[in-house]
């Protein structure tokens, strides 16, 4: 069921289900966007309210088939964006034991 003019999704429900289907939880998406894990939850909870499905997967699916969201391809292996936080901090010193 497509959403009528009046339940549109908004640019940032759409931005939240767009990073959704990239596989990005909401913190990650949080901090792709410069918003609280609590404030993605919100759109993505608006967005499922008003697409009237049950969770966030449905959404998303509903979303990519009726054309609501732009192509979503995976990144390229060396392209991928990872939020700052989930990178490992380089502290200048080696492994305490080798790596396998």
């Amino acid at each position: 069921m497509r959403p009528d003019r009046q339940n549109a999704l908004s640019r940032r429900e759409l931005e939240c289900l767009y990073w959704a289907a990239l596989g990005k939880t909401s913190w990650e998406t949080g901090i792709i966007l410069g918003l609280s894990e609590r404030t993605v939850n919100f759109h993505v909870r608006n967005a499922c309210q008003k697409l009237h499905v049950p969770n966030r997967r449905a959404a998303v699916t509903l979303a990519l088939g009726h054309g609501m969201l732009k192509a979503v391809t995976a990144p390229a292996a060396g392209n991928a964006r990872t939020p700052a936080r989930a990178r490992p901090a380089a502290t200048g010193q080696a492994p305490s034991r080798p790596l396998p």
